[in-house]
């Protein structure tokens, strides 16, 4: 197998990026990214992140972009992001939010680009899982980050009801995080 092909394989689960850090699992130096991207088969994005120049462009491209940015294995879409692709409520994201371990894993040394805001916090494995193939935090998680980060009360409130008429989140569930709300406003 081709280093191409192998990295392709990758970037198939990706939307055609793959990063410094899956060519080093894969046992392959960086420089062959930097090789490939100078004969036109990779694009550089960003700093360690690369898209392959065949891939089809798609709305959620950046959604992804932004979960490998962070060169976090934990990352995931989370907050007020989540809320919005798993159309638990009317929020409208200014950024798009993304969540790395809360012992601060060594992300970068330059600051998150303008559309991106990062948060730090140890997320479990059943707190995480995939949308469109992307890492996202669950309904659960989501609601929870959006009831401590003070998202509006009635944006939270819709968000439980969607996800608990959508059997995202269980009844109890549910009703824990109503409590938590109410908690935040009173």
């Amino acid at each position: 197998m081709t280093v191409r092909e192998a990295l392709w394989d990758v970037a198939v689960d990706q939307y055609g990026y793959v990063t410094t850090g899956d060519a080093r699992r894969l046992g392959i130096h960086r420089v062959e990214l930097a090789k490939l991207a100078a004969r036109g088969g990779l694009a550089n994005i960003s700093h360690g992140v690369y898209r392959f120049a065949a891939w089809p462009v798609s709305c959620n491209d950046h959604l992804m972009e932004a979960v490998l940015w962070a060169r976090d294995p934990t990352a995931v879409l989370s907050h007020e992001t989540a809320l919005d692709v798993l159309e638990l409520c009317d929020v409208n994201p200014d950024k798009v939010h993304v969540n790395v371990s809360g012992h601060k894993y060594p992300i970068r040394r330059v600051d998150p680009p303008p559309a991106l805001k990062v948060h730090y916090d140890d997320l479990g494995e059943s707190q995480r899982g995939r949308w469109e193939q992307i890492p996202t935090a669950t309904a659960a998680a989501a609601i929870e980050q959006g009831v401590r980060t003070g998202v509006r009360p009635d944006l939270i409130t819709q968000a439980i009801e969607t996800a608990r008429r959508r059997g995202m989140v269980d009844s109890a569930t549910a009703d824990g995080l109503a409590r938590d709300l109410e908690r935040r406003y009173t």
